[in-house]
């Protein structure tokens, strides 16, 4: 893989784009390439800076849950020197391997296909869990962290990362920006105070942060104009409307 994030993409300079200097990780990972595995607003920004609320040690075994594609997982697997499984519903396991393949990281990261509300794994498996840009899919639901916690150690990580708004839609209704561009999901863009709530009701986790990544709303236009053909994407027209709402909210905790 290249790995430069050198040269230009798509009228950006992707030096600039891939922001060394916040992400140093990431920077490493070509431009192109990440784009190329596109499944929603950069997920190795978002990965590299919920790893900061994270403990994870070489060797460890992870479990990537909404994983798309596999870059996170990749990701997971070169940079933190640890074995992951990476799950998700909409993509096949032919697709994740021959990705995993691709980048030689196949003796670390399996792929495996199904719902998260249906984990085909052990009381206890895995260290730690992480997800990215998913769990608006189905982590609002309150059976679900006990449900997930089944297949995570004692006192082990767990953290997520999912689009937000700073002000929750349940206390105020979301910009009708937003509303107008992704309709009724914008109620699932909870605020990082509702995560920390939802989690800690569960009785199930300590340790609970949740905050509004830093620089989430220009990454995210950053991302999608990228994939911009040349005409604004309403993506792209809602992030600019934006008025300090919109974000990403980052959520992590150890379960008791």
């Amino acid at each position: 893989m290249n790995r430069s994030g050198e040269g230009n993409l798509m009228g950006l300079d992707g030096a600039a784009w891939s922001q060394p200097d916040r992400y140093p990780l990431s920077a490493k990972y070509d431009a192109a390439w990440v784009l190329s595995m596109d499944m929603g607003p950069h997920p190795l920004w978002q990965l590299e800076d919920l790893l900061t609320d994270l403990n994870l040690r070489p060797g460890m075994k992870v479990l990537d849950l909404g994983c798309g594609k596999g870059a996170t997982s990749i990701f997971l697997a070169r940079e933190c020197d640890v074995d992951v499984v990476a799950f998700d519903l909409w993509i096949g396991e032919d697709e994740m391997q021959s990705n995993f393949d691709a980048q030689g990281v196949s003796d670390r990261v399996a792929a495996v296909r199904g719902d998260v509300r249906d984990l085909p794994f052990q009381d206890g498996e895995f260290d730690a869990i992480i997800s990215i840009d998913a769990f608006e899919y189905f982590g609002t639901d309150v059976r679900l962290i006990p449900s997930l916690l089944r297949v995570l150690k004692k006192g082990g990580g767990i953290g997520m990362t999912t689009p937000a708004l700073r002000t929750d839609p349940y206390q105020s209704p979301p910009p009708a920006s937003v509303t107008e561009t992704i309709g009724w999901e914008a109620a699932g863009w909870h605020a990082p105070e509702w995560w920390a709530t939802h989690w800690s009701l569960s009785g199930l986790v300590d340790n609970v942060t949740a905050r509004l990544q830093e620089h989430g709303r220009d990454d995210w236009l950053r991302w999608s104009r990228a994939l911009d053909d040349g005409e604004e994407s309403p993506v792209v027209a809602m992030l600019k409307a934006d008025d300090n709402q919109i974000g990403f909210a980052l959520v992590s905790a150890t379960k008791k």
